[in-house]
């Protein structure tokens, strides 16, 4: 039997809203919210759920954690990548100062895929997030939860886009684990609407300031309470479309029009970035910080791959390629570079690791814990990355209207459009299926190698490259290591049957 995953396109927008109301927003500290009966019941499904280690003094040692993600920001999109005119000050600092991956990969070349597989660990494929607009599953342990369920005060600002941002919904901040929320379905710009912990608002400023704003207020109440934090900060910078403030706008004055914006509001986002190191200071909670910078996904067609081929979207290194720095000034007190191959699909279990919690066993993760390379001590990666990208149909997310919605029903009490959701179904892959029904482009990443599994006509093709020696993937090697280049695809389809197997439920 061919498992289904039901999928959703929105309606039609609404032309106008009349008399909604409008506040400038402030996060409060709401206090950890009750766990829903859906929550329960996930935590209690799995004998081998996330577990503190309950050790003499643990919570004190724990450390604090940032994750930060930007928006469509390519591998060359910074200036200590080598852009030519983008001004990134505070990521040159980080990049200077801290734990520098120079192959760091998203785990999907998109944006929600990427997303969920920080919240996971592992790749989105296995629970039916293929592209943008797919949803979280509900059944996934997420590691806001693991963290809460350790003693962590969790939040989450910025865009979310794994799901809807509505306390009914069992896939939104709240009900995956965060305790409070500033959150957008998907990219923002100026002065956006976001949802606070379910409440539809319209704030003021710049995007990036906005949520960076919000984030600091939390912190600041989890510090004065000392209790260790998660904070999750997802940009919608540099996504299109492209708003920049004035200021901002003219430092590339002599750029071209489509590429003011695009600069601007990087710029705009590493300024961000800079007033939340800034105020870590401040709180005199930046030694204990684990602070990660990453991106969703490889660069847009304005946005720069630094020489690498293909684009967002793709498995080339142009498309999954990204920016990847660590800082946490008590454990990496030297700067370091690395070309250890790292993924969004580790964060997940790295943190679990450094702040003693056990992942969930019933769960396959595709990352490792990244703690040894963090201490110096790894010298190469003990697992292969796994990429896929599943030709499904992407779903439109329309941030600022979808909240316009929930503002009018929030003050009228009535629903906009009950049925705002089409259901739409993919064909996914069945246990039984045979390596020629695993469709679309498929890659592994071994060491300085990387097989690409291309449709090529009824059947794939395979191509292999040495990253090390040829980044750009420009001389195909399957012909002359055709020993590597059959065991990787092996390895490869073996993953893919893996990923099956988790995708029709074997994991719950």
């Amino acid at each position: 039997m061919v498992w289904r995953m039901a999928t959703t396109l929105e309606a039609p927008r609404l032309d106008s809203l009349s008399q909604v109301s409008v506040r400038q927003v402030s996060v409060g500290e709401r206090g950890r919210r009750p766990r829903s009966a859906r929550s329960v019941s996930k935590w209690i499904y799995s004998s081998s759920l996330v577990v503190l280690l309950a050790l003499p003094g643990c919570a004190a040692e724990q450390p604090n954690v940032i994750l930060a993600m930007a928006d469509d920001q390519g591998w060359g999109d910074t200036a200590y990548n080598g852009h030519s005119v983008l001004k990134t000050p505070t990521l040159d600092e980080m990049a200077a100062s801290g734990l520098r991956f120079d192959r760091s990969y998203a785990a999907a070349p998109v944006c929600s895929p990427s997303r969920c597989s920080v919240l996971t660990g592992r790749h989105p494929n296995r629970f039916g997030c293929f592209t943008w607009g797919h949803d979280l599953r509900a059944e996934e342990v997420t590691i806001a939860e693991a963290l809460r369920e350790a003693g962590y005060r969790t939040g989450h600002f910025g865009k979310w886009h794994v799901g809807p941002v509505r306390t009914e919904s069992p896939v939104s901040p709240g009900s995956s684990g965060f305790d409070a929320w500033l959150s957008s379905p998907n990219f923002y710009d100026l002065d956006p609407w976001m949802s606070d912990n379910g409440e539809a608002v319209k704030t003021q400023g710049e995007g990036s300031m906005v949520i960076v704003d919000a984030a600091v207020k939390f912190i600041h109440s989890a510090a004065q309470a000392k209790q260790p934090f998660l904070a999750v900060i997802w940009f919608g910078s540099p996504h299109v479309p492209h708003e920049a403030l004035d200021e901002d706008l003219a430092q590339y004055r002599d750029q071209a029009e489509q590429m003011k914006p695009f600069l601007g509001e990087i710029t705009a986002m590493d300024r961000a970035m800079g007033h939340l190191r800034q105020q870590l200071r401040a709180l005199g909670v930046a030694d204990n910080t684990l602070l990660w910078y990453t991106s969703d996904n490889g660069a847009i067609p304005v946005g720069s791959t630094g020489g690498l081929k293909g684009k967002k979207g793709d498995l080339w290194e142009g498309g999954i390629r990204v920016p990847g720095i660590i800082e946490w000034p008590s454990r990496i007190t030297t700067h370091r570079t690395t070309d250890i191959p790292v993924s969004t699909v580790d964060i997940y279990p790295t943190v679990l690791d450094i702040a003693g919690v056990e992942a969930p066993r019933a769960r396959l993760l595709d990352g490792i814990s990244l703690a040894p390379l963090i201490d110096g001590e790894m010298a190469q990666r003990s697992k292969p990355l796994g990429f896929w990208v599943y030709p499904a149909q992407g779903r439109p997310v329309r941030s600022s209207e979808l909240l316009q919605e929930l503002a009018e029903e929030q003050r009228t009490g009535q629903p906009v459009r009950p049925d705002a959701r089409l259901p739409l179904e993919t064909r996914t892959p069945a246990k039984g299926d045979s390596a020629d029904r695993l469709p679309g482009h498929a890659a592994w990443i071994d060491g300085d190698y990387k097989l690409h599994r291309i449709p090529d006509g009824e059947g794939f093709k395979s191509t292999l490259f040495n990253l090390k020696i040829d980044p750009a993937e420009t001389h195909d090697l399957v012909e002359q290591e055709t020993s590597r280049a059959k065991a990787m695809r092996a390895q490869l389809e073996a993953w893919q049957h893996s990923v099956t197997r988790s995708l029709n439920g074997e994991d719950y």
